[in-house]
């Protein structure tokens, strides 16, 4: 090969890994706990976009984060492209009540829902609690800032008219920090809303004598009659160690949103690289196995769905 060759070859090796280079580009997905399903969500949802890097040039990060409210908020500061949050935190962000009050994000967009996830509350056996009453005066896990539970524990307390100063410690723990803390006996109960089964209450009934309680009566009936987000909802007995009846209590569903300005291709990637991988999604986690197209492109979806979306959903016939 002459200098001449060699030299048109450079250029063209140089200016085809500019091109490369500047076809990349790079969303961030905002999740929740590393020992939680949300972060699984986002890891999956990373994992499907990212085998796909050669063709479409969109390279995908999920990092672990404070959950859905600092989810939603990350992605309005623009400091995330995409996030997952619970259905009643999608929709208090898109209409600017609750937590949202005078911050409303009206340019959030729906994506697509994914798993039902039960308000859950574990007690050691020897607290004594039963029911969510007996928790009040004792040792509770309320939950970070920021995050889902947090949110939707304050919810319950104001609709029982209670408040977290009716515990007699309420510690502000991580998801992926409160299951240790059962064990050592540093608190008699700790909260989520996770989809099941979970690893966190997992590991939460393995180290110690715990129990799933369950969350009802007639606060928690209007509260699920009065918010079209909330819904009753059964966790099935046997899945954790020594609790093998089913356990009553309500909910809401795991939604993936995002922000208007994120472009329409990008947000169309991302959906195509789940749909076009669903069985392969769906067995990326146990809580994902009974996953449905029509629930998960309706369901739970209180924010309009972004354009790039709504388009994937139009071709694949599942909307008019």
């Amino acid at each position: 090969m002459n200098k001449f060759i060699k030299a048109v070859v450079a250029v063209t090796f140089a200016v085809s890994a500019t091109a490369a280079a500047a076809q990349e580009r790079f969303i961030t997905i905002g999740t929740g706990g590393q020992t939680g399903v949300y972060f699984v969500v986002g890891q999956s949802i990373c994992r499907l976009v990212n085998r796909g890097s050669a063709d479409h040039g969109l390279k995908c990060t999920a990092p672990s984060t404070g959950g859905s409210i600092a989810n939603i908020n990350a992605i309005a500061a623009g400091d995330m492209d995409m996030g997952v949050a619970q259905s009643d935190w999608q929709y208090h962000a898109y209409n600017g009540s609750s937590e949202f009050e005078g911050k409303q994000v009206g340019d959030l967009r729906a994506v697509f829902s994914v798993h039902p996830e039960p308000f859950t509350v574990v007690a050691r056996t020897d607290s004594g609690a039963t029911d969510f009453d007996s928790l009040f005066g004792k040792r509770v896990n309320v939950g970070n800032p920021g995050s889902g539970q947090r949110g939707t524990m304050e919810v319950v307390l104001n609709a029982m008219g209670k408040s977290i100063d009716d515990f007699s410690l309420a510690s502000e723990l991580k998801s992926a920090e409160q299951s240790a803390a059962l064990g050592d006996n540093k608190v008699d109960a700790i909260v989520f809303t996770a989809g099941h089964p979970n690893g966190s209450i997992q590991e939460a009934t393995t180290t110690t004598d715990a129990k799933l309680i369950p969350v009802t009566g007639p606060a928690i009936d209007k509260l699920v009659s009065e918010n079209p987000y909330y819904a009753k909802a059964t966790i099935p007995g046997g899945m954790y160690k020594g609790n093998d009846a089913d356990i009553e209590t309500f909910g809401v569903k795991a939604t993936f949103v995002t922000k208007a300005s994120v472009p329409d291709d990008v947000v169309y990637t991302v959906v195509k690289a789940v749909f076009d991988n669903f069985d392969r999604f769906k067995g990326l986690h146990p809580a994902f196995a009974n996953l449905q197209e029509a629930d998960m492109i309706s369901g739970g979806l209180s924010a309009p769905l972004h354009p790039g979306a709504e388009k994937y959903y139009r071709e694949r016939g599942w909307i008019q």
